[in-house]
């Protein structure tokens, strides 16, 4: 295969030409590289590059080859991190002109996991000021574009991600989830991304104080691709051991066999949801019978009280802290995105916070039981297509009309649930250019060996594209 052409293999096909001796790791690190040079210039994807250390590491990876080792799992293959996770040498921004300078001093668990298994970090990915939104913009980096098609959004908050990815910088992309921003940008952006159990991937930045118990429950790491085999390859990596999480747990990545039941829910809590929307989950529903799964329409659990008492106790936590940085960054997205949400969220005391935790254990035994009967849920990513870039901050109203379309982006975590969003093709928009569409898949914690069996059956493996 010619050296120009490597970037767009998938992590598999990286791995396996690597470990025939068809190609080097230099050589694929080499053409990613210049992938990036081709490609990032029009979408903004990458805000820091690592040549040198990509470089570096692709060496390791051939020298340890050449004397009989094993490199890792994922050995030789380019991944990009996102700018909100420690990264040794490097500022975990988040998007922030406040963290500029924040240099990590160590790497975070999931960086060092990928470094340990033979991946190699390439560059590091946009996200929008404070990771705070499905877009992503900030006053450091600049805005990202959607690569697939830049009228759209390309997600957020691990928008950087999802279009490096999907433009064929690297194959495996890490992103943050808290309340969609694995499973959003992947959608938007026409690929596949992961949100992980809680407990599954460990997370930490050593270079920031310790997260408060909203983002300790909710918010985990994972991966975004091309291909449901790089997504599960990339987890088996990420979920490695690490000690510095507490929530961190060694569950095995393939659990017990559970009967194929699918429960169908395509507007789950009787959420808003937009005929074309609803169209793809019917077809994905319909490619998952035929494949011999048991697939019944049904009514979900409470999703909508699990999405208040997200927001009541992130902004909680925000309230204490984060709005006097939000003031002080000076963002003016992050501005009219947490006034948005406040708007949305009264404020709450400590009884309020209680019984918040409280209703979250009730929460979370309605979604087991209900798991025990439907070990996989099909249902929609948002309830609109992909939004048109920055509708969140045109007005109170566009804003409101989002955030209730992301219901099930927000409502899931709260309860530490995985879930897949998978892309299934394309469809032609007014002006000619293409929308993604595609599904969600979520189950019981720790069941994601569910999620990328079913995924498998709706999935193919997406072309890398080039931007316009």
């Amino acid at each position: 295969m010619a050296d120009g052409a490597l970037w767009s293999l998938t992590a598999t096909e990286v791995r396996a030409g690597i470990a025939a001796g068809r190609f080097s790791a230099r050589e694929v690190t080499r053409a990613t590289l210049a992938r990036m040079d081709a490609v990032n210039g029009a979408i903004n994807a990458v805000v820091a590059r690592c040549d040198a250390e990509a470089l570096a590491a692709a060496d390791a990876v051939d020298a340890a080859r050449a004397r009989g080792e094993d490199s890792g799992p994922m050995a030789g293959v380019p991944v990009t991190v996102k700018v909100n996770i420690d990264q040794k040498g490097h500022a975990t921004t988040n998007g922030l002109r406040l963290q500029r300078d924040l240099v990590a001093a160590e790497d975070s668990p999931v960086a060092a996991n990928l470094r340990r298994a033979g991946a190699v970090i390439v560059g590091r990915t946009n996200t929008p000021a404070f990771s705070l939104r499905w877009f992503t913009r900030n006053s450091l980096h600049g805005a990202t574009r959607n690569p697939l098609n830049p009228r759209l959004t390309p997600g957020g908050s691990s928008g950087g991600a999802a279009a490096a990815c999907a433009a064929g910088i690297g194959p495996v992309a890490h992103g943050t989830d808290i309340a969609g921003s694995i499973r959003y940008p992947a959608h938007a952006c026409g690929i596949h991304g992961l949100r992980p159990s809680l407990g599954r991937v460990a997370g930490y930045n050593p270079s920031g104080p310790d997260r408060l118990i909203g983002a300790q429950l909710m918010a985990v790491g994972g991966p975004i691709a091309r291909s449901i085999p790089d997504l599960r390859l990339a987890l088996e990596v990420m979920a490695l051991r690490d000690p510095r999480d507490p929530w961190w747990e060694p569950v095995p990545l393939a659990g017990p066999a559970v009967p194929r039941r699918v429960a169908l829910c395509a507007a789950p809590d009787g959420m808003a949801v937009a005929p074309e929307v609803r169209a793809g989950v019917m077809a994905a529903a319909q490619r998952l019978a035929d494949a011999g799964y048991a697939v019944e329409e049904v009514a979900v659990p409470p999703l909508r009280a699990a999405a208040e008492l997200q927001l009541r106790l992130w902004l909680a936590e925000m309230r204490r802290t984060g709005g006097a940085a939000v003031a002080a960054e000076g963002d003016p997205d992050a501005a009219f995105v947490y006034a948005g949400l406040a708007r949305h969220c009264p404020e709450t005391d400590l009884a309020g916070f209680m019984d918040t935790l409280q209703a979250r254990a009730g929460l979370v035994r309605a979604w087991r039981v209900f798991f025990d009967r439907w070990p996989i849920l099909l249902c929609p990513v948002s309830g609109l297509p992909p939004f048109a870039d920055h509708r969140d901050v045109a007005s109170e109203a566009d804003f409101d009309t989002v955030l209730a379309a992301q219901l099930p982006m927000v409502g899931l975590p709260f309860m530490g649930l995985p879930g897949l969003s998978v892309t299934t093709g394309t469809v032609a928009e007014a002006g000619g250019g293409r929308v993604p569409v595609g599904v969600q898949l979520v189950a019981d914690r720790f069941r994601e060996d569910l999620l990328l069996e079913a995924g498998a059956v709706l999935a193919g493996t997406v072309a890398p594209v080039t931007p316009a």
